[in-house]
């Protein structure tokens, strides 16, 4: 008789069994599993593998929150629409036969699908192709553009101006005198606000005479990307999934949300425009748009701009950087560094 195969399978079914009692007898989520992204508003079900059949408690958390406490081992449901967008820490703590243990997991909550916009050219406009854009604003029949001053083109300088649409003619501009890379810009009543770089702060500008004003320093926000204002609060971008809402006035920040679309944290966020209650952004490197929800941080709509301008475009330092909205005969406006024309706009719906 040959007891090898035989010994074999009896040693198998033991580390089958030992294995199977070693899982048994682990804390664990069995739902949602670690790093399972969920669709905002969905109700999201707690479950665990307990160790032992009775239990005196367990305590479910999200965040560190408490969710929901138990004396049974029935699962717990959580409602994603609470919580908001992003990473969401879970947390059970369970207490049997005088002994705590405690299990980990996580989700990731994202919104739905945004809607898909392509785009149909309805003006162009000449551009200055010396400008470096970073910021664009359309106020009461003019153009404000901030430009910055890129290391690798000596040439090219920080300037903050004010053009005319249809001929693209200069009509006021200035050059700081400091050595600092200008960012976004936007306009605020009688002030023009400009964003630097890297300098850790923000400058107020008269928006007639086009003098310095007043400085404010950033916080948590590091870098000046984007600005935009909402007609209550400065909203900016610093070239993280962040967006930061300042004090139109001091220019301190207020809070901040996180901004993800359906496949996760959406960086580089750069160029902004406030239109109708949505964030425009450019999104850094890419010919994209896209559309956030400022209250959530959720991307509602993704403009693809591919094709837009090829025409006399350099082979560098060309990204699409400049969008502006005339709110009075919605319009919008695009245009890009060193681009040699600017364009209006129109969405198309997929």
């Amino acid at each position: 008789m040959n007891w090898k195969p035989i010994l074999g399978l009896s040693l198998m079914a033991l580390f089958t069994m030992v294995g199977c009692k070693s899982q048994e007898g682990k804390l664990k989520f069995t739902t949602p599993e670690a790093g399972e992204r969920v669709v905002l508003g969905k109700q999201v079900k707690l479950s665990l593998n307990f160790p032992v059949a009775t239990i005196d408690s367990v305590v479910y958390s999200v965040d560190g929150l408490p969710l929901a406490t138990k004396k049974d081992t029935s699962s717990v449901v959580f409602d994603s629409t609470k919580y908001g967008l992003g990473d969401k820490s879970l947390s059970a703590k369970v207490y049997a036969q005088g002994k705590e243990d405690i299990a980990y997991s996580n989700v990731m909550i994202l919104p739905p699908n945004p809607k898909q916009y392509a785009y149909e050219v309805v003006n162009v406009f000449p551009h200055d192709s010396t400008a470096y854009t970073q910021g664009l604003q359309f106020v009461d029949g003019i153009l404000y553009e901030g430009t910055g001053n890129p290391s690798h083109l000596p040439d090219i300088v920080t300037s903050l101006r004010k053009v005319d649409l249809t001929t693209g003619k200069i009509l006021q501009k200035v050059e700081p005198k400091e050595n600092f890379f200008g960012e976004g810009i936007t306009v605020i009543g009688d002030k023009i606000v400009f964003l630097t770089w890297t300098e850790g702060e923000g400058y107020f500008y008269d928006k007639k005479s086009m003098n310095r004003v007043g400085t404010f320093k950033y916080g948590n926000s590091k870098e000046g990307w984007g600005l935009t204002y909402d007609g209550q609060r400065l909203i900016k971008s610093d070239g993280t999934n962040s967006l930061y809402f300042l004090d139109p006035h001091s220019g301190s920040e207020l809070g901040s949300v996180r901004v993800y679309d359906e496949n996760g944290p959406v960086i580089e966020l750069n160029e902004l425009e406030y239109i109708d209650g949505k964030v425009y952004a450019n999104v850094y490197g890419q010919e994209i748009i896209v559309i956030i929800n400022p209250e959530s941080g959720a991307v509602e709509g993704r403009i693809n701009l591919v094709g837009l301008n090829t025409e006399g475009r350099s082979e560098v330092d060309n990204e699409m950087n400049g969008i502006a909205y005339d709110h009075a005969a919605k319009r919008l406006f695009l245009t890009g560094k060193l681009w040699p024309r600017l364009y209006e706009i129109k969405l198309v719906e997929r």
